[in-house]
């Protein structure tokens, strides 16, 4: 999972900010969902090189993102390929329908045209198909949405699991 330590004398190329500039990217890192989630993390570049990822906490980066280093190497992100599961409906109603219950689960979901796509789960998986929707399995980046309490590029629970809140979030269980 991209995380290894030191081999050579070398010191990390430190990756500690968003880069927002035009500059050309010097290298890419290749990361799942999970990793992107992460504000510290030991990383190896496409490349081979090693570095160390250290962001604000609460950042989540997403494809395409690009950061700088301390010396001022900008590194591109990619988001890795991933297994997961792809729910497809024909009508808008019994997407929505999907969504809420992936939601109610506090699943991180990608939402695309006629479509929505999490982490491969087979439970999941059979609960949707119980509710007549078609479901695959895919490789793919996974991008999902932020949330509504979320700034852009963050996700606020990093969790996919079913459980009780403690505090009023503003929805019931």
């Amino acid at each position: 999972m991209h995380r290894h330590p030191p081999t050579s004398g070398k010191p990390l190329l430190e990756l500690v900010e968003r880069d927002h500039g035009d500059a050309a990217s010097v290298a890419s890192v290749t990361l799942p969902f999970e990793s992107r989630q992460r504000s510290r993390l030991r990383v190896t570049l496409d490349d081979g090189r090693e570095a160390a990822l250290m962001l604000p906490r609460g950042e989540v980066l997403r494809g395409g993102d690009r950061l700088r280093s301390r010396c001022g190497a900008v590194v591109a992100v990619v988001a890795a390929p991933e297994p997961l599961s792809q729910v497809r409906a024909s009508e808008a109603g019994v997407l929505a329908r999907a969504a809420y219950h992936l939601g109610n689960r506090h699943v991180a979901v990608q939402v695309g045209q006629g479509w929505l796509r999490y982490r491969h789960d087979h439970v999941l998986d059979d609960m949707l198909r119980g509710l007549g929707l078609d479901v695959g399995a895919v490789s793919a980046a996974f991008e999902p949405e932020a949330g509504a309490y979320s700034p852009p590029h963050a996700h606020a629970s990093g969790h996919d699991h079913d459980h009780d809140h403690a505090h009023d979030a503003g929805h019931d269980h």
